[in-house]
């Protein structure tokens, strides 16, 4: 098998993909042969070290194959399943991996692999975001930023299914028009205009209830200033770079908000959770209550393009790796 590893921190120049060997999977476990990975920010923090991780290490943490193996002690799954994964332990860059059962869910058959490996952990990511985190209620307006983005284009859809108008940010006019497509009724992009102005002047100065923001660093403050009094700032990502220290004094009591960071793993700790979100994320997709287009798909040799790509916001939505 070939698998993709890190012996330090850095750049994209660190990947490198190499040839191993597995053994067979232990007790609870399935050998997967990985038909499309996923491509996601959470790797690239966990490649520069921003999410330490002990080094050297396999990366990547979703994926969608067919079980090739079963270890001892494996029920509910058998060889020629389709499955999928985003959770630990790290190691989706790879052509075949071994994966614990109890973080793994079975795929419809109705749904290519392809798509699941990018609606595992940006599907989650929108579910419990507007499910759990913060549940939205029909004609509430609420803020998205990256709206074209991976994520922003699944959200922005999702929430505009459940009676949400959202407003939307970007980076560039180019990406205006993606998240218009996908459900925003207003797009602001945020590198020519100062988005909490126009946040409350779309809100006739009341603000929004919820800010949902994996930027990060560029977008924090504006985005506590966007909401309401009482409202909720969810933070899930660093598109832009680490946040720095909160000040609470400042950001928080003025208004009286609630600060989140949450993740995936929060919403997914027992099999109950984890089937419910794929239950949901799947369920959403068959319905056709988002779309999906896969915006670009890269060879597992191409793994240091796909990271330049992705850091360099190159990348207007879903994108896949091919082993």
């Amino acid at each position: 098998m070939k698998a993709v590893t890190i012996s330090k921190n850095g750049g994209p120049e660190v990947l490198e993909l190499r040839d191993t060997r597995l053994s067979d999977p232990n007790l609870g476990e399935v050998l997967i042969k990985n038909e499309a990975i996923g491509l996601n920010y959470i790797d690239t923090y966990h490649r520069s070290g921003l999410y330490p991780i002990e080094l050297p290490s396999n990366i990547g943490i979703e994926g969608a194959g067919i079980i090739e193996k079963i270890g001892p002690d494996v029920k509910n799954f058998k060889v020629g399943d389709k499955v999928a994964y985003a959770s630990m332990p790290l190691g989706s860059y790879a052509t075949h991996r071994i994966f614990p059962i109890q973080k793994l869910v079975k795929v419809p058959n109705e749904i290519e692999l392809e798509n699941v490996a990018t609606l595992m952990t940006k599907g989650f990511t929108v579910f419990y975001l507007l499910h759990k985190t913060y549940p939205v209620k029909s004609g509430e307006t609420i803020l998205f930023h990256a709206a074209a983005g991976g994520v922003g284009q699944i959200f922005c859809q999702w929430a505009k299914s459940l009676g949400c108008t959202v407003i939307g940010t970007v980076g560039s006019d180019e990406k205006i028009e993606v998240a218009r497509a996908n459900g925003c009724e207003h797009v602001i992009n945020y590198s020519k205009e100062n988005f909490a102005e126009k946040v409350k002047e779309i809100t006739n100065g009341v603000g929004v209830p919820v800010v949902y923001d994996g930027v990060g660093k560029k977008t924090f403050d504006g985005s506590i200033e966007c909401l309401k009094m009482r409202g909720m700032m969810v933070s899930f990502g660093n598109a832009s770079g680490a946040l720095d220290p909160c000040n609470v004094t400042k950001s928080l009591a003025p208004k009286g908000l609630y600060l989140t960071r949450p993740s995936i793993a929060h919403y997914t700790s027992t099999r109950e959770e984890l089937d419910e979100a794929a239950n949901k994320v799947f369920e959403m997709y068959l319905t056709k209550k988002f779309k999906l287009n896969i915006f670009k798909k890269y060879p597992l040799a191409e793994i240091i393009k796909a990271h330049q790509d992705l850091e360099d916001r190159k990348i207007l939505g879903p994108a896949v790796i091919i082993p």
